[in-house]
Formats: C-alpha cells, sequence, structure tokens
C-alpha cells in the first residue's frame, strides 16, 4: 500500500488526521490555504511568531475607545458633550464636559498602553530567542518566530524546544532525549523521549538531515498534551509515532548534548499555545454592579428630567402669561415645546448627579491600592528577591470576595523536592532521636567522600549502627535502598549525579549514598555499588518494574558467592500482604507506620528474599516465555511477578518528606476558617494528589474521600431532580443526596471529592451525547413542541448542574490528572452555576488557561518557569503569601472600595437633588440653586480629596487582626457593603439630606431682615447658604465614615472645607466681575452672606439636623444589623480551631491516611530502557572502536576495591 493510499484511509477512518507535514519543504507548506471566513482563506500552516498582546499602532486607539466606551457612564457623558453643542438646550458649554471627559479616556489609555508595551516587550524576547535551524546542508542561527512547519532544528544542551518537534536523533545511546518540563507542568524530575529506530540509525550527519525528505501525517493541533497519533512515511516505509517521539515547545533539554527534530506544529498551533485560552477583558463583580448602577441613576436622571419638564410646561401655562419677564418670547412657542427644551436643559444642570471623576477616582483607587500590594515587605521572599506585584490594577476589591480557589499542586503548594527524614529497621525508629529540634545535631558525612551535603538527618545512632556493622538488617536496608531501583548515574567534574524518574526515588537512592551505600553505575545487566569504601558488583538477573497496579518494585540479584535475593520496596499494604507467616518486626514496623503517617510523611516498605537457583532458572524460562507472547503478555507477567514476589522478609520502612512550599498547611487551614473553599487540579496521579491533600491539611482523617467512579449514579438523580424543578430553579439538592444510593456517604457535612480527568472526559461526552441525542430530531419534535429546544439546554445545564452542586458541597476537591483544558473548564463551570468569585493559582504553563478563566489569576514566580506569572493578574513568590493578599488587601480594598462608592454617591446625590427642590421655586426655568463655578469646584475641590483619603488609607482593623480573625472576611463573599439594598438606601439618605439642606435655609430667608435693616434673603445669599451646608455636610459625612484616622486623612477634610471658602471669596470678588462679569455674577455675596450671625446659625441648624438621620441609622445598625459589616467581631480565636487542634486518630492498616511514597513515580520507571541497554551512556562508536564498551566508567578513588565476578 503507498504512501496515498493509506493517507486516504487516515482520512477516511480518522478525520482528524489531516496535518501533513513534509521534512526540508518550505515552498510546500507556504501553498496549502484554508477557508477562513466567507471568501476570504488564510495559510494552513502558522509561523512562530506567538502575540499575547491585545493592540498595535493601528488598532489600539480604536479598539481601546470602543472596550473605554462599553462603560455607560463614557457614553452617557459623550451624549452630554452633543447636547451641551446645541445652542437651544444648552446651558452649560460644551467644552466643560469634553476637557474631563478626554482627560478621562486618555488616562485610562496611557494605563492600558503602558500594560500592553511590557505584554510586546515579554513576546519581542521570546520570539526573538535564537535557534539553529537547517539551510540547504548546513546550520544557521535564526530566531524562534522564523522557524516554519517542516524546519528541521538542531537544539544542544539547556536549550529551550521552540515548537512541537519529531525528534529525529540525538547524541545519546539509541537517541534518547531528556527533557525538563517545568515551563509546561512545574516538573522538574527528568523524562525522557526516544527517536525511531530508522531515523536514529539514518538521520546522524548533516548531510544525511539535509537529505530527509519523510512525511508526517498526524492529527491536526490540538491542546492534549499527554499523547500524539501519527505516521511517518519514509523510504516507502510507515512508522507509528506516538507521544515519546515528539519534543513540545517550552520544554527544556536536560543531559543531553545535541538533539535533531523536523516542526510539527509552530507558533498559535502548538499544544502549550493551544493550552493558553485567550485574553478576556476581566471586570470585577462591583464594576459590573457599578454599570447596572449607572443606568438606574440614568434612569432615575430621565425620570426627574421628565417630570420637571412636564412642571415647566404646566407652569407656563398657568402663570406664563403673569411673567412674561421669564419667557420673553412665550407667544411663540407652545408649553409642549418649552417642555421639550426644559427636559434636555434639566438633562444638562443634574448630569452631576453622575459625576465623571467617579471612575477618575475609581482608578485612582485601584492603582493605590495595587501600590500599597507592590510595596508590602510582608509579601517580599528575600531567598529570590521578589514581592508581590499587582500586574493589573482594577480587580483589587474583587480580592476581598474569593469563595473557590482552584490551586495547581507541583511547584504551587509543593517545592517538588523529597527528603529522607526517618526510616523504621528492624522495629527501631531512626531520626527521632530528640523532639526538641533546638537539641538536635545534624550527623556529620564529610567521612564519606560520595555524600553530597544536602541530607539532613539527625539521629547518630543509625551511623553508629552501619559503621559498626553490627546489625546485619541495618545492611541490608541501605543495600536494597542502592540497588532496588530504576535510577541512572553519570558522573559530571567529578561529582557523581542522578537521574531518577521520579523525584522519591532520587531521595532514596541519595539517603543511602550519604549513609555509606552509593550506587555508582550500571549496565545492561549489572550494578555497581560502593558498600562503605567497598566496590561492588551484582548482576541483574531481573527488573520487576514499578506501575501504579503493582504499586512496588522488585529487583533479582546474584552475588560473587552464587546465591540470588530479590529485592523490594513499595507500598505497605501490597507489602505486608506478601509477608511470610510469623515475619519478625511486623507489628512494630506497622506501629512506626502509623507514627510516620500521623506526621504526614510518604511511608514504604523494604523487604527480601532468598531464591534457590534452580527455582529462578524454571521461573526464569517461564518469564522469558511470557515476555515475548504477543497475546496476554501483561496479564502473563503479573502472574509470574505474584508468583515470585511471596514469602518475603520484612526488613523495614523509610518515610519520605515531599517538601511544601513555606506555611502551605496554615495558609489553608486560614483560608477554610474565612469559609474559601481550595480545590487542587493538577496533572499527578491520584495517589500523589491525595497524600499531598493530607500533608498541606487540605484533607483530614476525619472526612470521607468520595471518589469520582463512584458518584455516576448521584449525579444521574441530582440531574434528574434539577431538570424536573428547572422552573423552581432548585439550589438545595440535600434531598436528593440524603436519598440517594449512598446516603451515608454524601449526607456527612465533612466529605472530600476526588474525581480524575477520565471521569470529567466521560462526564462531558455524555453530556454531549445525551445533547446530541435529543438533537437528532430536533425539527421534527420543534413542530410538535416548540419548548424542544429549551428541554435540550435545560437537561445539559442539568447535567452540568448536578456535578457542581454536589462538588460544591464538599469541603475539598481534588481532581487529578487533569489537562489544562479541564483545569479551565471546571473552573468555568464553577463560575457559570454558582455566583460566587473564583480564583486560580499556578506556576506553569499549563495553568494559564485556568488562570486567564478564573475571575483572578495569581501566578507563582517558581525556580523555573514564568509562564504563568506573565499570564496572571498577580503575581506571589510563594503561595503562603496568598493569605495576606486576600484577608489583607483583598478585604481592606473591598471595603475601601464600598465606602468609596457609598459616600461618592450620597455626596453626589445630596447636591444635585438640592437643584430639584429649587426647581419648584424657580418656575421650573432650569436656574441653578448654586454658583457655576461652586458646581464646577463642588466635584473636584470640595469633596473629592476626603473621598479619595477614604478609600485609599481607611481600614477598620490592622492587618495582624485580618489573619487572626478570617471570619471577617465573609463579609465580601457575601456582598455585604455594596449592592442593590445598600444603593436604594444611599439614595434615600441622599433625597433625604437634599430636603433638609434645601428647606431649613429657604424657611429661615422668608421675611428675615438684617441687623443693618437691609434683607439678606434673596437668591444670592440663599445659593452661598445652601450651598455652605452642603459643603460642611458632606465633609462631616466623610468624618463619620472614617474608622482609621490618618494625617493625610485629616488634611484632605480641612483643605477641602478650606478651599470652599478661599474659591468662594475669590470667585465673588468685585476684582474678577469687573474683569468678566458674564462669567463671575455673585459680586460680594459671600462677605454679604458671611457678615451676618443669622446667616451662620442657620448652616450650623442645617448641617445638625441634616446628619440626624445617619446618626440614627448607624446607631440602629450597630444595634440591630449586621455585627460583622466593615467592622471587627473579636470571636475566640481558638473556638473555630478546636477540631484541627485535637489529636489525631491512630492509624489503621490499608486506610486511606496511610501514604504511600510510590505513588510519587508518575510514570512507569526506566526498567525497560535499563534491561533493553538503551539508556546505557555510550556514544555512537566511531569507525574502529570497541563495540563490547557498554559499561559506565566506575569513579575512581575506591580504597579497597573487592571486584565480585558473576
Amino acid at each position: 500500500m503507498d504512501k496515498t493510499q493509506t493517507q486516504c484511509m487516515l482520512t477516511f477512518y480518522f478525520p482528524d488526521h489531516t496535518w501533513e507535514v513534509k521534512a526540508n519543504n518550505r515552498t510546500y507548506h507556504s501553498q496549502i490555504k484554508e477557508p477562513f471566513f466567507l471568501c476570504f482563506k488564510k495559510r494552513k500552516y502558522a509561523d512562530n511568531e506567538i502575540k499575547t498582546s491585545k493592540y498595535n499602532v493601528i488598532t489600539f486607539l480604536p479598539r481601546n475607545l470602543f472596550e473605554q466606551f462599553q462603560r455607560i457612564a463614557n457614553f452617557y457623558f459623550l451624549l452630554i458633550c452633543v447636547l451641551q453643542s446645541i445652542p437651544v438646550i444648552s446651558t452649560l458649554p460644551w467644552y466643560t464636559t469634553m476637557i474631563p471627559l478626554t482627560f478621562v479616556l486618555a488616562v485610562t489609555a496611557v494605563k492600558d498602553l503602558i500594560d500592553d508595551i511590557a505584554r510586546h516587550k515579554s513576546d519581542k524576547e521570546i520570539n526573538n530567542r535564537p535557534c539553529d535551524i537547517l539551510d540547504g546542508k548546513s546550520f544557521t542561527t535564526a530566531k524562534w518566530k522564523e522557524l516554519q512547519v517542516g524546519d528541521v532544528v538542531c537544539l544542544k544542551k539547556n536549550d529551550f524546544v521552540p515548537a512541537d518537534l519529531m525528534l529525529l536523533s540525538s547524541s545519546e545511546p539509541n537517541s534518547l532525549c531528556y527533557v525538563e518540563t517545568a515551563e509546561i507542568d512545574g516538573e522538574t524530575n527528568l523524562k525522557y523521549r526516544q527517536a525511531l529506530s530508522i531515523t536514529h540509525n539514518a538521520v546522524n550527519t548533516t548531510d544525511q538531515l539535509a537529505q530527509f525528505d519523510g512525511t508526517i501525517i498526524c492529527e491536526r493541533p490540538n491542546c492534549d498534551l499527554h499523547s500524539f497519533t501519527g505516521t511517518l512515511f519514509w523510504k516507502n516505509q510507515e512508522f507509528s509515532l506516538d507521544n515519546e517521539k515528539i519534543l513540545l515547545r517550552g520544554c527544556r533539554i536536560r543531559n543531553t548534548e545535541k538533539c535533531y527534530g523536523v516542526v510539527l506544529f509552530a507558533g498559535v498551533d502548538t499544544k502549550i499555545m493551544k493550552n493558553s485560552g485567550r485574553y478576556t477583558l476581566k471586570k470585577t463583580r462591583i464594576e459590573h454592579l457599578m454599570n447596572r448602577v449607572v443606568l438606574l441613576i440614568l434612569l432615575i436622571l430621565g425620570s426627574l428630567s421628565f417630570c420637571l419638564a412636564v412642571g415647566a410646561a404646566v407652569w407656563d401655562v398657568w402663570f406664563g402669561s403673569k411673567a412674561p419677564y421669564l419667557v420673553t418670547e412665550s407667544t411663540k412657542f407652545s408649553p409642549g415645546y418649552r417642555g421639550f427644551v426644559s427636559f434636555w436643559g434639566y438633562i444638562i444642570i443634574i448630569n452631576s448627579i453622575l459625576p465623571m471623576s467617579l471612575y477618575v477616582t475609581f482608578e485612582l483607587l485601584h492603582v493605590a491600592q495595587s501600590f500599597f500590594i507592590n510595596w508590602d515587605i510582608n509579601m517580599y521572599c528575600a531567598e529570590r528577591d521578589t514581592p508581590a506585584k499587582a500586574r493589573t490594577t482594577t480587580l483589587n476589591e474583587e480580592l476581598g470576595q474569593i469563595k473557590y480557589i482552584f490551586s495547581d499542586k507541583t511547584g504551587t503548594l509543593t517545592q517538588n523536592i523529597m527528603a529522607f527524614k526517618k526510616c523504621s529497621i528492624g522495629g527501631q525508629i531512626y531520626g527521632n532521636q530528640y523532639d526538641d529540634a533546638n537539641f538536635a545535631t545534624v550527623v556529620d558525612f564529610s567521612w564519606n567522600k560520595f555524600a553530597d551535603g544536602k541530607l539532613k538527618f539527625y539521629d547518630w545512632s543509625l551511623l553508629e549502627m552501619i559503621r559498626s556493622g553490627d546489625n546485619p538488617g541495618v545492611q541490608e536496608f541501605f543495600k536494597l535502598l542502592a540497588i532496588c531501583h530504576t535510577v541512572m548515574a553519570e558522573e559530571k567534574n567529578g561529582q557523581l549525579t542522578y537521574q531518577a524518574a521520579s523525584p522519591d526515588e532520587e531521595a532514596l537512592v541519595t539517603a543511602a549514598r550519604n549513609f555509606g551505600y552509593a550506587f555508582l553505575s550500571r549496565t545492561q545487566d549489572t550494578i555497581t555499588v560502593s558498600e562503605l569504601g567497598v566496590q561492588r558488583t551484582y548482576t541483574v538477573l531481573a527488573m520487576l518494574d514499578f506501575n501504579s497496579c503493582r504499586k512496588r518494585m522488585s529487583v533479582i540479584l546474584k552475588d560473587s558467592e552464587g546465591k540470588i535475593k530479590l529485592y523490594s520496596k513499595g507500598a505497605d499494604v501490597v507489602i505486608y500482604e506478601r509477608l511470610r507467616l510469623n515475619c519478625p518486626h511486623k507489628d512494630s514496623t506497622q506501629m512506626a507506620l502509623d507514627y510516620f503517617a500521623a506526621e504526614t510523611l510518604r511511608t514504604l516498605c523494604l523487604a527480601y528474599k532468598d531464591i534457590e537457583e534452580n527455582y529462578f532458572k524454571d521461573w526464569s524460562q517461564r518469564h522469558h516465555k511470557a515476555s515475548v507472547t504477543l497475546q496476554n503478555r501483561g496479564r502473563l507477567l503479573d502472574e509470574l511477578y505474584e508468583e515470585i514476589e511471596t514469602d518475603l522478609m520484612l526488613i523495614g520502612a523509610t518515610a519520605i518528606e515531599d517538601k511544601l512550599q513555606d506555611g502551605v498547611p496554615e495558609t489553608i487551614q486560614n483560608l477554610k476558617e474565612a469559609d474559601i473553599k481550595i480545590w487542587v487540579l493538577t496533572g499527578d496521579k491520584k495517589e500523589t494528589a491525595i497524600n499531598i491533600g493530607y500533608s498541606c491539611k487540605l484533607l483530614s482523617e476525619r472526612m470521607v474521600l468520595f471518589e469520582g467512579h463512584n458518584i455516576s449514579k448521584v449525579l444521574e438523580k441530582l440531574q434528574r431532580n434539577n431538570y424536573r424543578y428547572k422552573d423552581i430553579n432548585i439550589a438545595n439538592i440535600s434531598g436528593a443526596i440524603s436519598s440517594s444510593e449512598h446516603p451515608d456517604v454524601l449526607s456527612c457535612d465533612n466529605k472530600a471529592l476526588i474525581i480524575t480527568g477520565n471521569f470529567l472526559d466521560e462526564f462531558i461526552k455524555q453530556s454531549k451525547q445525551s445533547k446530541r441525542e435529543k438533537q437528532s430530531c430536533w425539527k421534527l419534535r420543534t413542530a410538535i413542541n416548540p419548548k424542544t429546544r429549551e428541554d435540550v439546554d435545560s437537561e445539559e445545564e442539568a447535567h452540568e448542574r448536578a456535578f457542581v452542586e454536589l462538588a460544591c458541597q464538599c469541603q475539598a476537591v481534588i481532581c487529578c490528572r487533569v489537562t489544562p483544558k479541564q483545569k479551565a473548564m471546571v473552573v468555568q463551570l464553577v463560575k457559570k452555576y454558582k455566583s460566587a468569585i473564583t480564583l486560580a493559582i499556578g506556576d506553569g504553563a499549563n495553568d494559564v488557561n485556568m488562570l486567564k478563566t478564573a475571575h483572578i489569576g495569581v501566578g507563582i514566580s517558581g525556580r523555573e518557569g514564568m509562564q504563568a506569572v506573565l499570564s496572571s493578574d498577580y503575581s506571589l513568590a510563594q503561595f503562603r503569601y496568598l493569605e495576606r493578599l486576600l484577608l489583607v488587601h483583598g478585604r481592606w480594598a473591598y471595603l475601601r472600595i464600598c465606602k468609596f462608592l457609598r459616600y461618592f454617591l450620597y455626596k453626589t446625590f445630596a447636591f444635585s437633588f438640592v437643584q430639584i427642590w429649587f426647581s419648584f421655586f424657580s418656575g421650573f426655568s432650569c436656574q441653578s440653586i448654586f454658583e457655576k463655578w461652586c458646581i464646577t469646584f463642588y466635584k473636584i475641590a470640595y469633596s473629592w480629596m476626603p473621598v479619595l483619603a477614604l478609600g485609599i488609607l481607611d481600614q477598620d482593623i490592622s492587618d495582624n487582626l485580618s489573619i487572626k480573625y478570617p471570619k471577617l472576611y465573609k463579609i465580601g463573599q457575601r456582598n455585604e457593603l455594596f449592592n442593590y439594598r445598600i444603593f436604594l438606601m444611599t439614595v434615600c439618605h441622599g433625597l433625604l439630606s437634599s430636603m433638609l439642606l434645601f428647606f431649613i435655609p429657604y424657611g429661615a430667608f422668608l421675611e428675615v431682615m438684617g441687623q443693618d435693616g437691609t434683607t439678606f434673603s434673596d437668591y444670592q445669599s440663599l445659593s452661598v447658604t445652601v450651598g455652605t451646608a452642603v459643603v460642611l455636610s458632606v465633609n462631616i459625612e466623610v468624618m463619620m465614615e472614617v474608622s482609621y484616622w490618618t494625617v493625610p486623612t485629616a488634611l484632605s477634610i480641612i483643605i477641602s472645607v478650606g478651599l470652599y471658602f478661599c474659591i468662594t471669596f475669590i470667585t465673588q470678588s468685585p476684582f474678577l466681575t469687573r474683569l468678566n462679569s458674564e462669567m463671575f455674577q455673585f459680586t460680594e455675596a459671600a462677605t454679604n452672606t458671611f457678615g451676618q450671625p443669622y446667616i451662620w446659625l442657620v448652616i450650623l441648624l442645617t448641617v445638625t439636623v441634616s446628619l440626624i438621620p445617619s446618626i440614627t441609622i448607624r446607631s440602629i445598625w450597630g444595634v440591630f444589623g449586621s455585627k460583622n459589616a466593615g467592622r471587627a467581631t473579636y470571636e475566640d480565636p481558638n473556638k473555630g480551631k478546636q477540631r484541627s487542634d485535637n489529636k489525631t486518630t491512630p492509624f489503621r492498616r490499608n486506610s486511606t491516611q496511610r501514604r504511600s511514597a510510590y505513588v510519587f513515580s508518575q510514570d512507569k520507571g526506566y526498567a525497560d530502557l535499563i534491561t533493553s541497554g538503551t539508556s546505557i551512556r555510550k556514544k555512537r562508536p566511531a569507525s574502529g572502536a570497541d563495540m563490547d564498551s557498554s559499561a559506565q566508567t566506575v569513579p575512581k578513588g575506591e580504597k579497597d576495591v573487592v571486584h565480585e565476578r558473576v
């Protein structure tokens, strides 16, 4: 079958496999185009340039203006500018609104431009990275962005992979290539990739690479990081491709001098970019509420203007003819026309009800709060010289409303560093010499030249036992650790370094190395170790590798005396099941395991057995026969493994600590006290995720772990209930849970949900399949029942809602083996069906999509990757700083923003509504009660600085108390401080204050005579009196709002009041009136008014009475209202922690609380590579080289060398 026929079959059976790549053929890929939009087409194969910025030179102005005018207030002020340009209805010049609006738009645009320039710099840095590309018959240095699909690339040690490549060959044995995926998933342990044998042998030199013309047909670009399917057609042959032949963009080449690959996917088509998600403009809940509040204010403005316009028309009919001096051309225009003109006049007059400075001040508050986050020394990591950074300035208050946190594991909660802490040998526990760490001394390993100096062990008795040689069990313990593994060693600069499939294996081998049993080298069938300075080589007869089902690994060795032994290590459950009867130290080791588990250490049991030579020969023959059979190979091998791994003798147990980030358990505990639910979304195995859950206190021994594969029936019932009661929008599903098939498990309050990526895949498939089945006969059913479409969508939503409701009722949720796309899907489901604010935190490129999907994304600036930080809203050095970010800065920001909005709206309503009451006494003539300059400076001088200080500096309690009493955080989750009820109360408060501020002076001015016999009950005196009362009243109101007095706060109030009097006297001075009588009409009005003691009594009475409603409301609220609405309630800090402080219950074997260290092996070990010989570090032999030199070089310097022959 030729290539064309095979391609047709692949396309027919696998329609996604239409991606054809021809090596060293740029012309072919540049010609292929595919439909894009209507009749337009674009290149099928993208170039390697990436773009994360939003704007360019052409799109910046229109796109930015479009985004800004999505704010209703900005659009509203643009409309006001248009109205003010119409002379008939204009009461103020157009530039009085256009200039401030332009300033607001310009400030926001500059801020957006600065943010986008930073993205452009980041993109430029990545796109301009150098790499070696094959050009003709030689390699030339080019930029990443110049790469094209089909190019052959040369990568060297420590280089980043620039695109998704198919590995052709490498300088390592059998074209192995070791990669580090920290930029993708945060994992620092090495993974291996291996090229096809055909390319390994035939594509080595530059000439061979230039002549390589293979064609790869594979799946189209997708987001699946863990699988790949394709076929290589070359030399009239077909070769299968899988994920082990692919190097993904973002990986880093490690321990491989050089490798070659051909580009399959470039730029936006790479898997990591497919997982990055789209950039979405994030807005806070407060901002969304502000937009709706603005709509309500506009509705109020329109309604009031309409009512006043009607009043103007009615007044014109009833009194217009009696007052011709007010309407000089009343005979030319009808009352309706005057009402129409008055409507737009009042729109302009009362437009201050929605002040333009609202959004400007809002932005300034965000910027100031962001600086506080950046400057917080308590969130500065001195070890990494990394401070906290607010990468966006628009989401601060949402930090105080978080309900769900979605966290990555590796690199976020953990350091991915394993440490050997304790052990049990022969029932005796070592590593626990002193309970008090102050009296413990670190064991000195300087006597051992192979010690790496990193192991911290605090029990000298174990070292003395080893060096004395009195206890054979201790020697067997460390001998097992040194030989039962799949670690590979190499010597670099005289130092021994290890490569392991998982960090736990490396920790165990390193521990044995420090105690004198150093693994030195291995070949295909031998392993060499140094036992207390004596070098020994053992023959490896068989390696029984670890996998997730076996949960153990065994190795069968023969020593120089011909004795055959099996050494095994694994989870305590599987090892205990295979111990011989009456095995010594079984009970004491079990007690040690319980002790280790209580300290959240990862336990591992070690055992061995002697094997008779005749039995092994028979077993080996059967093993070889099973290993070459084509059917049921795995089952036959497992049966043989089970047969020989019996009657074991227990040696002891190890205890490994997976180092968490500093302060993670305490941070999680405090966040849980704040009623924040934490979900862990990780690509690790289920056992690994559960173990970390226990270590970081996310899970407790009292929690019931509810496995994901057991909840299908419950979800079906919940789905039926949700669908049945969809019209009621049922929210409480406790009845369905209590009546489900698993009532005892689901009805408990303290439960945790454990689900896997496979479960989520099945969940999505069921949801889509249900919708597809319903839509198959949709057209026919629609003719019969028009609600069919709604039923299809409702049933799909019920399926999703059931899962979300069940998960959200759990105290903790752990999603393991999930892809980046699944992480984002889980976050999106919670956002869709829960009215709650979500936060995602991670450190790898696989977390980028999740960070962008959540309301707030927090990136951890790890030691390796920075992809998450570049796509985050906030960046932290460690997870523990999240506690302060939320409980202190988040809560303060929410409190300040809410106080700012309440006070800002109040002062606006109190000022604007006075105009309405004056209209009833001015013939609805659109005359303003305030002087023109009072209106102008009221917004920017008389009341702006106090509210700015309130929104920047106010705090109800200190930062230490905010962390000590995390329950105070709940006010933000419940959205207590600013909502529609608070807005309505603010409107009523402003309305009542405006009535008092107008009618008390108006009543006091009726038929009043001054001390000098002159009357001062004129319009200008009333204007000055009311204006003074308003300014003093709103400033005293802000004084009552302040909880934390500072010098800037006090100065802002003093300066505001002082500016009012200064500006009033200046604008009403005779000098300015003589300069321009049109602009300065209130000649000496302030001097005449303030010279009357009666006026000061009126002002004092007005201000005092206007404050009575506020004082009354605060008193009632303090007595009967919510005790923790903005104020601290000092509860017993130990009250909520009694449960967590209780002693842990004893552990039982086979219980879920026992954590085995072996679960940290992410994939199958290197046993297949070792036994096949492909992993042995040997270079490609040159002509005439010795082909038998396959063993590794043993480090020099052994004092006593005893080489034990087989």
